[in-house]
């Protein structure tokens, strides 16, 4: 899933300054799972910046709705009236949803009242890892599913760096090592073997690294 936290609100406050009339936009997809703009965050982010607005001596007319999904067109559809009545939009979802409403309502600015961070797996409750940072050619068939390039912090593809310790990251003692982790997988597996192929390096024209990218359906005609 996409893991976002909610931006401070003094920046939040700051960047709806010049503005009377505001929307607070949430999604009730991933950002609701990871408690940054849901429903519940919504309501909360709009009543602290009117508190914030009034102690300033003036007033902010906030007004507050979630959609099913702000990534894609045909769910802010529900949300045209209030946008159209608003100065500016305030968008809790992430930084997808955010410019899929900046396209889809060109005439209103819908400003970040997040901040994306990442793809990944939730561990408990409230806690979330990275697992995937999309770099469009899979290895995990290779790293008996434990992805060398999110969880490795040099993203190495031949083994480990030589720089960890006791199975944590030279990065950060709280950080595992991704390839420590790979390692024993490979061993449980009986696959050990498999770090004696020489991996070439990586091609990144399929990650972000080659430019923005679009995946067209087989059966979609453009």
């Amino acid at each position: 899933m996409i893991v976002a936290e909610r931006k401070p609100l003094t920046e939040i406050i700051k960047a709806v300054a010049p503005f009377e009339k505001v929307l607070v936009l949430g999604c009730g997809e991933c950002v609701t799972v990871c408690m940054a703009g849901g429903d519940k965050e919504v309501k909360e982010t709009a009543a602290a910046m009117a508190i914030a607005r009034k102690k300033a001596g003036k007033e902010l007319a906030v007004k507050t709705q979630t959609v099913e999904r702000q990534c894609e067109f045909e769910y802010l559809e529900a949300a045209r009236k209030l946008v159209e009545e608003a100065d500016v939009v305030v968008s809790l979802a992430c930084g997808v949803g955010i410019q899929t409403m900046n396209l889809h309502y060109a005439e209103v600015q819908t400003l970040p009242g997040v901040n994306t961070t990442f793809m990944g797996l939730p561990l408990q409750q409230g806690v979330w890892v990275e697992n995937c940072l999309g770099c469009g050619n899979c290895v995990l068939e290779d790293t008996v599913g434990i992805c060398p390039i999110a969880r490795c912090s040099k993203s190495m593809l031949n083994g480990p760096c030589g720089g960890s310790q006791d199975g944590k990251c030279e990065v950060s003692k709280e950080t595992e090592c991704g390839w420590h982790l790979i390692v024993e997988r490979l061993i449980k597996f009986d696959k050990l073997s498999a770090l004696s192929e020489v991996k070439p390096p990586k091609d990144w024209a399929t990650s972000h690294s080659g430019g923005p990218r679009k995946m067209v359906r087989e059966d979609v005609k453009l």
